[in-house]
């Protein structure tokens, strides 16, 4: 008798997949490697556009740079042709000065006899009036002509400054008191606005000629009266020492020389008073600027840099 067949016992493996279904990963978390590919071309779409925005980057600081530089360039060629133009305008000076500085001495040289001789003729012309005017006459004339050789010898004189301190507004008003008959004579008004505390560590001699030259080249442009108005500054840009006028003002043209030897709009005059403004100003290390007024006229400053003023104590 036969014992029935006991059946096998279930298998509990996996059944391997059909011919047509694809096959899943062996590992737990595997993609599939249409995944990967995706994976793969957008980590490339992300490295070539970070490429992109650093290369871009890069490009503008590089052109900013060359921005720079260009500046840079243009910059110093303006301010090397600035120096060449001083250097060539400071030779010519040179030239012409030590030129000027010898027709000054021999035309000084000549006229202190002359003065002597006219001093003698006064003295015997003594009672004769017609003959006494026409001998002030000669007079005026010499005395234009010392005149013209005191500037060219303050023109050609290069002097350092002598430093020490004074009180600007003693030094204004004895210029003015000086020329208090002239202003008298042309009817020009005095306002003087400088404090009198100020201080000023400078040459004096130096800045006194200055303010004269500067106060006659004002006297010149109001013939028949005027204002004048001397005013004075100690500020962080330094010392400022101005003379402004009611006159006509300054042309574009006569700006471009107005500063140059010898260079006048004037009938009489030698053309120096203001090359010697800034002969001094120049000798203290500042400058002196000439521009027109709102209200008319003309004003020149001189400024003198903050090492070389004081300002006083308040």
């Amino acid at each position: 008798m036969s014992l029935p067949q006991q059946a096998p016992p279930p298998d509990d493996r996996p059944s391997p997949p059909a011919a047509d279904e694809p096959a899943l990963s062996l590992y737990v978390g595997e993609e599939p490697e249409e995944d990967a590919a995706e994976e793969s071309a957008s980590l490339d779409n992300a490295d070539m556009s970070t490429l992109l925005e650093a290369w871009g980057a890069a490009t503008a600081r590089l052109e900013q740079t060359h921005d720079l530089l260009r500046s840079e360039v243009a910059r110093l060629s303006n301010e090397l042709e600035a120096k060449n133009r001083e250097l060539r305008r400071k030779n010519r000076l040179a030239d012409l000065g030590q030129m000027a500085s010898h027709v000054a001495h021999e035309v000084r040289n000549n006229l202190v006899p002359v003065s002597l001789y006219m001093s003698l003729m006064r003295r015997r012309l003594e009672g004769d009036r017609g003959s006494l005017e026409v001998l002030s006459k000669i007079e005026a004339g010499f005395t234009a002509l010392d005149a013209t050789v005191n500037d060219l010898l303050s023109f050609t004189a290069h002097r350092q400054p002598q430093w020490g301190g004074f009180l600007v507004c003693t030094l204004v008003e004895e210029v003015c008191a000086s020329l208090a008959p002239q202003f008298e004579a042309q009817g020009v008004e005095v306002d003087v606005d400088v404090p009198p505390n100020t201080t000023l560590m400078a040459d004096r001699e130096q800045i006194r000629r200055a303010l004269l030259n500067l106060v006659l080249n004002a006297l010149d442009v109001m013939p028949t009266g005027g204002e004048l108005v001397v005013t004075s500054f100690d500020g962080p840009r330094g010392f400022e020492l101005e003379v402004a006028d009611s006159g006509p003002g300054i042309t574009d043209e006569q700006k471009k020389r107005l500063f140059e030897p010898f260079f006048t709009t004037k009938e009489t005059g030698t053309g120096l008073g203001l090359s010697v403004v800034m002969h001094v100003a120049e000798a203290h290390g500042g400058t002196v600027t000439a521009t027109n007024c709102p209200q008319g006229g003309a004003a020149f400053t001189v400024r003198i840099p903050p090492r070389r003023a004081m300002g006083a104590a308040a």
